[in-house]
């Protein structure tokens, strides 16, 4: 388990001659195994900070503590390194290849990473039991729900046995059930193998499973909660909403 730490993180995006500031000197730390929910409006920077943590992107100014090693100054080559290695990514809109079954899909950054056949086929047959899959391994992707395609893209996250996972609206096209299922899926990868989940999500559930919330408003951290006490304010006010006046 290692712990993140941003200082003074910047990013601003050049397009043509106008500038956008994504993120503003933001800093915040993450406890290593544990699970981080980011929250904020719309075009706030909490994707990009996710991007960043991920070596998808790379910052314009600041630091990125991934245990001793600032990522913002690694190679490209070693950035890939982190990437296939330490991070792994579940997308809002799944992000499988469709022309491949869901086993295929859980092996293929298995096979970018050139493990043997036998580790890749055991390891698959590990993830897909994990996330409740086994029974519809050799289905593509469009033969699947959405619930059980962000299943299985978390299985693919899952391939290399990273210890930090990065997980951007991963209920933001599931319905109410599905979404569920897949918070609690996270909460039992703390629970059970230790790893770093960092969740960016408008998902107000969050606080059932999280142990901080943060908040990002205008490319900086603005407050931060334990998840209990974001869940109870949550609950309180539907609580509220729902009484009659």
């Amino acid at each position: 388990m290692v712990d993140i730490v941003v200082k003074d993180l910047i990013k601003v995006y050049k397009t043509g001659k106008s500038e956008v500031i994504a993120l503003r000197g933001l800093d915040c730390s993450m406890k290593g195994g544990t699970i981080h929910a980011v929250m904020g409006p719309s075009g706030c920077g909490k994707t990009t900070l996710l991007n960043i943590m991920g070596g998808l992107d790379r910052p314009t100014a600041g630091s990125v503590m991934i245990g001793s090693d600032n990522i913002v100054d690694l190679s490209d080559d070693d950035l890939v390194k982190h990437r296939r290695e330490r991070v792994g990514i579940v997308f809002q809109f799944f992000n499988l290849v469709p022309t491949l079954t869901a086993r295929e899909n859980i092996e293929l950054p298995m096979r970018l990473a050139k493990k043997d056949s036998k580790e890749m086929s055991a390891r698959a047959d590990e993830l897909l039991a994990l996330v409740g899959m086994t029974e519809r391994a050799k289905h593509k992707p469009d033969e699947l729900s959405g619930g059980e395609q962000q299943r299985i893209g978390i299985a693919t996250a899952l391939a290399n046995d990273p210890s930090i996972i990065l997980a951007d609206e991963p209920t933001g096209e599931l319905d109410s059930e599905a979404g569920h299922q897949v918070l609690m899926l996270f909460r039992r990868l703390r629970d059970e193998f230790g790893k770093t989940v960092i969740i960016v999500t408008h998902d107000q559930r969050i606080g059932q499973i999280a142990d901080s919330v943060m908040t990002i408003v205008d490319g900086r951290i603005t407050g931060e909660t334990s998840g209990e006490a974001f869940h109870e304010k949550t609950t309180d006010a539907a609580r509220s909403r729902s009484s009659p006046s």
